[in-house]
Order: C-alpha cells, then sequence, then structure tokens
C-alpha cells in the first residue's frame, strides 16, 4: 500500500497529457484479443482492491453492463493500454471511461473518469470490475455472471398430482 500510495498517478497524467479521452475512436481499436490480458488470482485482486467489496459486486456490474453492450479498445500507438466506457449504475444517462495499463503479468495503473477513479490505493467499483472480468471471470468457464435465476431449479406446481394428506382420509379416524 505504501508504494500506492507513494506513486504519483502517472496513467491519469498520461491519459491527459495525450488527451486520449477526447481522442477519436480511429486511435483504438477492437480487434486485439483479451488473452494477453493477465490471469489473476483471488489474492492478487484482493490487494489490488483493498478488499472484498467491490469485487462481490463485480459480477453483477459484469453481466449487466460488461457482457452486453460493452466494447474493449486497446490503443495502436501503445501496447498495454485499455479503454473500456461503463454505464454508471446509479445514473443511466452518465457513462464513464476506465483505462488499464498492463503488462503480461501484471495490472500496473488504472484511471477512471468517476469521482473516486483517480485512487492509487484501491479501485473504484468500475475499474474493480474491469479488472476482475478480464483477469478472472474470461478465463473461466462460467458464462453467466450475477444475480442467478433461482427460479429455474422449481419445479411447476400444476404437473404435480394432488397429494392425499393422510390425517384426513377415513382409514385414520379411529372409532370409539
Amino acid at each position: 500500500m505504501r508504494d500506492r500510495l507513494s506513486c504519483n498517478l502517472c496513467l491519469q497524467d498520461f491519459v491527459e497529457e495525450h488527451d486520449l479521452a477526447r481522442r477519436s475512436v480511429a486511435h483504438w481499436t477492437t480487434t486485439e484479443s483479451l488473452t494477453d490480458f493477465p490471469k489473476l488470482s483471488e489474492t492478487i485482486l484482493r490487494i489490488l482492491t483493498l478488499g472484498t467489496y467491490q469485487l462481490k459486486l463485480s459480477s453483477s456490474y459484469v453481466q449487466e453492463y460488461i457482457s452486453g453492450t460493452c466494447d474493449f479498445h486497446f490503443h495502436k500507438e501503445f501496447p498495454g493500454l485499455l479503454r473500456v466506457r461503463l454505464q454508471s449504475r446509479h445514473i443511466t444517462s452518465k457513462s464513464y471511461l476506465v483505462w488499464l495499463k498492463y503488462d503480461e503479468d501484471h495490472v500496473i495503473a488504472w484511471y477512471c473518469k468517476c469521482r473516486a477513479g483517480a485512487r492509487t490505493v484501491g479501485t473504484c467499483s468500475h475499474v474493480a470490475a474491469v479488472i476482475w472480468y478480464l483477469g478472472m471471470a474470461v478465463h473461466t468457464a462460467e458464462t453467466s455472471f450475477g444475480v442467478k435465476d433461482w427460479g429455474e431449479y422449481l419445479e411447476d406446481a400444476s404437473g404435480n398430482p394432488e397429494s392425499i394428506d393422510s390425517s384426513n382420509s377415513e382409514e385414520s379416524i379411529v372409532e370409539e
């Protein structure tokens, strides 16, 4: 944590210096594979996010926004630089840009345009969701994330025969 605390906001500075928030789509491509993103363990994810709170939110965030209409953009000039636009969970008309700098083994830096996104110690929930998805969820066979539909495990009660309660049957009446 001390190393991250003393780290300047190098990715935020880089994004602002190169005006990557305003640059056109011509500088970004979606054709690169997500397989070069490092595979991360749950321990590493907890270290990056400083706990489990954002990680617990990540699966539902991924199900709602990343699995659907979200595109991952890779910069053509700067290898290992990824940009993702995510919808806000609280305000439907607002979206945030998330940038990740990574190499084959580590997530080096992150930056998000949300209020909490410029953290150097810990991550905002947008960054945590993208890192969790790319570093862990993509490498599993699981295709659905977030809240499970437990209704699929229920049987249809209309197809079951009517049960007879033995306490009300004629055989259970005792003559006095």
